[in-house]
């Protein structure tokens, strides 16, 4: 592959290098939170972190993890969901070389160009055809330079960077959950074709008892409620300790929709203000795994029913 003619000392130069032999696998999780222009992308030993938000009430974060040893270094995802649904066995990286010299690596970048040069040749999903990428940062000040093969001819884009924005905290935390539910995302995709999208809100019932699981919209149409029985085949796990009624802006939640989906399982979870997480498990075209979530600000919060 002609990229791996590059010197070792043009590589060398780099504080952050990620190749990719499929260059679609990163440019379809980046799709899925490409709701506003500019993303965070945060790097670690872990992986890659890209964090897009929109006026202080809803961020979406991408996870791009590496896996050492043959297991994925999921720090930044839900524990509990991982024992459940991602075996902790030798499975292929997303990334086929990840070199990080420092503790931390921040940047900020127009994601709307850096998506156009990641589907630079088309994005090509014939069988065996792929765009191999190696993306390559040396610093503040410097340019994200991405180098494109397919087909044996390189196309080189480089994207400006600017220092990256403080990402909002949520302040959202595992002990503060108060109910929590994991679904198959077909079930999720169903409610969502049948409930009345023209709504201005999507209302979110948790309960230890009946309705257990109620989404609820009031649109055009007249009202509109989506339930799921705790025992139903598509709840895969049910953890509710208090009843919980809270609504969020259709359009603050219509952006998760694109991570939907790509996803097969969806973790809904909200925290004792209200707070909504949403976290998708997407599973890329070659079987490796990765993670987007949604954290949403509640609209106002309804009387327990």
């Amino acid at each position: 592959m002609p990229l791996s003619t590059q010197s070792q000392g043009d590589i060398d130069q780099y504080i952050l290098i990620a190749s990719l032999d499929n260059a679609r696998n990163l440019s379809n999780i980046l799709k899925a939170i490409s709701f506003r222009d500019h993303a965070i992308f945060s790097a670690t030993q872990n992986g890659l972190k890209v964090t897009v938000e929109d006026s202080k009430c809803l961020q979406a974060n991408a996870f791009i993890q590496v896996s050492v040893g043959g297991q994925c270094l999921t720090g930044w995802v839900d524990r509990s969901w991982v024992n459940q649904f991602v075996c902790l066995i030798p499975q292929a990286d997303i990334f086929q070389k990840y070199i990080i010299k420092e503790d931390t690596v921040g940047f900020q970048v127009n994601l709307t160009v850096l998506l156009d040069c990641l589907t630079i040749f088309g994005g090509s999903t014939v069988p065996g055809v792929c765009t191999a990428l190696r993306m390559c940062y040396n610093g503040y000040g410097y340019p994200l330079t991405l180098f494109l093969e397919e087909g044996g001819v390189v196309t080189v884009c480089k994207i400006n960077t600017q220092e990256p924005e403080e990402p909002i905290d949520f302040d959202f935390c595992s002990t503060n959950v108060t109910n929590k539910v994991i679904l198959q995302s077909d079930s999720l995709k169903e409610a969502f074709s049948e409930l009345d999208m023209s709504s201005e809100v999507l209302q979110i019932t948790m309960s230890p008892s009946h309705p257990y699981f109620r989404l609820s919209t009031f649109g055009n149409s007249g009202n509109a409620h989506y339930d799921y029985p705790k025992d139903s085949d598509m709840m895969e796990l049910f953890q509710c300790t208090k009843i919980q009624t809270n609504r969020y802006k259709m359009s603050l939640l219509k952006p998760s929709t694109k991570a939907l989906a790509l996803s097969c399982k969806v973790s809904v979870r909200t925290d004792s203000r209200g707070f909504l997480s949403l976290q998708y498990l997407v599973r890329n075209d070659d079987g490796q795994i990765c993670f987007v979530e949604y954290y949403c600000c509640p609209d106002e919060e309804v009387e327990g029913e």
